[in-house]
Formats: C-alpha cells, sequence, structure tokens
C-alpha cells in the first residue's frame, strides 16, 4: 500500500482516535514541548470512557489535568520526572513517581513498562512517508516502537529534526492533523547571583570544549559568558536558545569534538521558535533516543567533554541533592548521574554542579548532612566541581576534612559560621 493511502485510511479527530484506549491500558505521552496536547485533551474530556488508565511520561508541559483531584477512577499519572503541573498529585499520593536515570527509561518501556497506546507530536512526512519526531526523541521514539497502538497528532509547525528521529507513517495507528503552536519556553530572567554562578562555571571551559547543559537560568548564565570561547561543541540532553546565539557568534561551531563532529547532539529541545526555526531541516543538529545520547560511554567518547547541572542540597562530604526536599519529589534525576559518569570517562573531561548558595527564603543550600528522607542524586564518589556564586569547590581526590573545607569555603557568608562550627566539631580543628 501507497503510504499515502495508508495515511488517508488512518485520519481521524482526536475524539475517534482516543476512543482506541482501553480501561487499563498504559498510555506514553511524548515529551517535553513534545506533548500531544490536542490528543492529551480528547483523553482527557473522553475520562467517563476510562477506568485505571496509566498516563507514563517525564516532564510535563502542556495540561495535565489527567492529574486533577476526582480523576482517580479513570486515571493513574506515573512520572518520572515530577514537573509544575504533576507534582503535586505525586506529593498527594494520588500519582506515582518511578525513579530512573535518563538513559535506562527506553530499557524500562521495552521491558518493564512496556507501553499498550503511545501518543505523539510530529512534523509532516517528507516525500518518502517519514515523520520527524521534532522536539522529543529520548523515551518518546522507543516508547512508540515497543506500543500495540500509535497515535499520532501531525502537526506543520512541528520541526522536521534530523537524525535517528524519524517515524513512517505506516507506523502510526492513527493520524490526527493539528495546526497550533508548539509549546514555547521562554528565556528566564537572570539575577546577579546566577550571572556570578554563569561566570565562575565559564571560567572552567576551555576553547575546544564540548559541553552538556541542563535547563534553566544557570546554563543560560553559562553561556553568556562564553562569547569569548573558541570552537565549542554541543553534546547534551537538551539545549535551548542560548546555544543558537552562540552559533551565531560562531562560538559553538562543533569543529573540535570527537563524535558526531560538526554537530549539535541533543535528544529534546526545549526553546521559542527561534530554535524550532534554527533546528528545522538543519543537518548540524543530530537528535536520537536518549539511550544513545546519555549512554555514559557514548558521552565520554566526546574528549574534552564539560557537563553542568544544578542541584538543590550538596552536604559537607559532596553528596547532591537534585529531585527531592526530604521525602517530597520536586523533579527527578534526568541525565545527571549520566553526564557527570561520562565526563568523568572524557579524556580531559570535567563535571560541574552548580548552584545558588542559598534557597529562597534564606536557607543555605549547603548543609552539615542532608536532610532526611531526601535521595542522592549524584554520589560524593562522583562529585568533581561544585560552583557557587561564591566560588569553586574541585572535590575529586580530596579527603572527607578537605571536601569540608572546600564546600564551606564556597557557601553564603551567613551560612559559614554555622557549618564551621560542625567541621571543627567533625575533625576536632577550626577553619
Amino acid at each position: 500500500m501507497d503510504w499515502h493511502d495508508h495515511y488517508t485510511q488512518h485520519l481521524m479527530t482526536a475524539e475517534q482516535a482516543v476512543k482506541l484506549i482501553s480501561s487499563g491500558d498504559r498510555v506514553v505521552l511524548g515529551h517535553a514541548c513534545a506533548d500531544p496536547s490536542a490528543l492529551v485533551a480528547a483523553m482527557v474530556a473522553n475520562a467517563d470512557a476510562y477506568e485505571n488508565v496509566e498516563v507514563l511520561h517525564m516532564l510535563p508541559m502542556g495540561p495535565s489535568h489527567y492529574c486533577d483531584p476526582g480523576m482517580e477512577a479513570h486515571f493513574r499519572h506515573n512520572s518520572a520526572f515530577a514537573g509544575g503541573s504533576t507534582r503535586r498529585a505525586i506529593n498527594e499520593a494520588r500519582a506515582d513517581f518511578t525513579p530512573v536515570f535518563f538513559s535506562r527509561f527506553p530499557d524500562l518501556i521495552r521491558k518493564t513498562l512496556v507501553p499498550d497506546v503511545t501518543m505523539l507530536h510530529l512534523s509532516p512526512p517528507d516525500a518518502h512517508g517519514y515523520c520527524s519526531y521534532g522536539l522529543a526523541v529520548d523515551y518518546t521514539k522507543p516508547a512508540a516502537e515497543a506500543a500495540r497502538i500509535v497515535i499520532a497528532q501531525v502537526n506543520p509547525n512541528m520541526p522536521r529534526v534530523l537524525g535517528d528521529c524519524m517515524i513512517h507513517v505506516t507506523d502510526l495507528d492513527a493520524i490526527v492533523e493539528v495546526d497550533d503552536p508548539v509549546i514555547e519556553l521562554g528565556p528566564p530572567t537572570l539575577t546577579d547571583v546566577e550571572m556570578g554562578i554563569g561566570q565562575n562555571c565559564a571560567s572552567l571551559v576551555n576553547d575546544g570544549d564540548t559541553l552538556q547543559l541542563g535547563i534553566g537560568a544557570i546554563p543560560d548564565a553559562v553561556l553568556r559568558f562564553l562569547t569569548g570561547k573558541k570552537d565549542l561543541g554541543i553534546h547534551s540532553e537538551m539545549f535551548s536558545d542560548g546555544v543558537v546565539e552562540l552559533i551565531e557568534q560562531g562560538v559553538i561551531n562543533n569543529s573540535k569534538k570527537t563524535l558526531h563532529k560538526g554537530q549539535c547532539v541533543a535528544t529534546f529541545l526545549m526553546g521559542t521558535r527561534k530554535l524550532y526555526d534554527y533546528v528545522h531541516d538543519n543537518p548540524a543538529v543530530y537528535m536520537a533516543p536518549v539511550d544513545y545520547t546519555n549512554n555514559p560511554v557514548v558521552i565520554g567518547a566526546n574528549d574534552n567533554l564539560v557537563s553542568i547541572n544544578s542541584c538543590v542540597q550538596v552536604d559537607l562530604q559532596g553528596q547532591v541533592v537534585s529531585s527531592s526536599a526530604g521525602l517530597k519529589q520536586i523533579s527527578a534525576i534526568g541525565g545527571q548521574a549520566d553526564f557527570v559518569r561520562g565526563a568523568a570517562m572524557s579524556r580531559g573531561g570535567r563535571a560541574i554542579m552548580a548552584f545558588p548558595s542559598m534557597a529562597k527564603g534564606g536557607i543555605s543550600k549547603v548543609i552539615p548532612v542532608i536532610d532526611p528522607g531526601s535521595s542522592v542524586s549524584t554520589s560524593r564518589e562522583d562529585v568533581d566541581y561544585l560552583v557557587t556564586e561564591y566560588g569553586i569547590a574541585q572535590l575529586a581526590g580530596q579527603t572527607l576534612r578537605e571536601r569540608a573545607r572546600r564546600i564551606i569555603a564556597i557557601a553564603h557568608p551567613d551560612a559559614r559560621e554555622s557549618l564551621a562550627a560542625e567541621y571543627a566539631r567533625r575533625y576536632g580543628e577550626t577553619l
């Protein structure tokens, strides 16, 4: 059958498509800015037809009304990354949370959390019938390949991104055409604290390095201070508009990379239309599933790989907490450990944990011991550099005593006296 015929025969409304979902099914949703919002809205509107449908995904960027109070009989959300629209349900035990390294999520989907239905947000097909996964390949492509039923909303506003990120029309069981704006994430407002952190992080970046950047104010601040660098590359789980600005300035050209030379590598993208227009049909951008991009062995094949991630708390041993506050789940580990370990495998690699010294309310992020119930995201054995607005602490190879000294030195001045007292109690000497 010609793919055009398949497309026409499987074209339907969102309301018709979600009727392919049955009670008891596990439904995986496309990730982040590739949220299939029209399909999700239709599924929620059809809630009375379902009992005990499990909705599985990571970071939500669209509405998550399946998590609303009163939806418990119809939907049970299973999150691998708590976000703003799902966090409350998780912490009220109306939804579940599954811990997993980002790189391992596809394997869980193939073996343990096998989907009945995967719902996607794709670009229109090309001349050969291939749609691009666009802004999210990560676990989304493996979920589509593992699912019994694949439902796709096809949108001309979704960029056609290249790489290992295509699905053929004949692999779609239901096709819903939409012409909606793709979800955008605007740039954050940067404070003096974040600018100070960015400047300190940038001082650890050398010409020719390959960068992994997370999301948010600190990665954006780092990019602001890289304008004087040369020949930088990108191998990251994601990137945003700030990378495009440095590409336009000639700072990032991927010319010194030892893997995917000449290409920015990522598994998902979040930003504004400027980013989406840049990546559209651009062979200088390579997108692939997360079990490739975030595999520490693959990461380590990049010489001089510098990973920059953020965290919630650091204790005086150098243990890093990034996804919880006590027993309260606030996000997830994502690809942090993947890239910390990949950077350790990289010849000339460096791993940076960057964070403000104080949280809101004047609470120090450097603490004697982590809060009870908090999960350690990156072990003390894995931590390399810690960075705050007050400086840089290199921890790898240091004793516990020396680690504590260095960590206290980059803590907020208001917290140093109490931290020094704890140091004296542990080690029998004053700072």
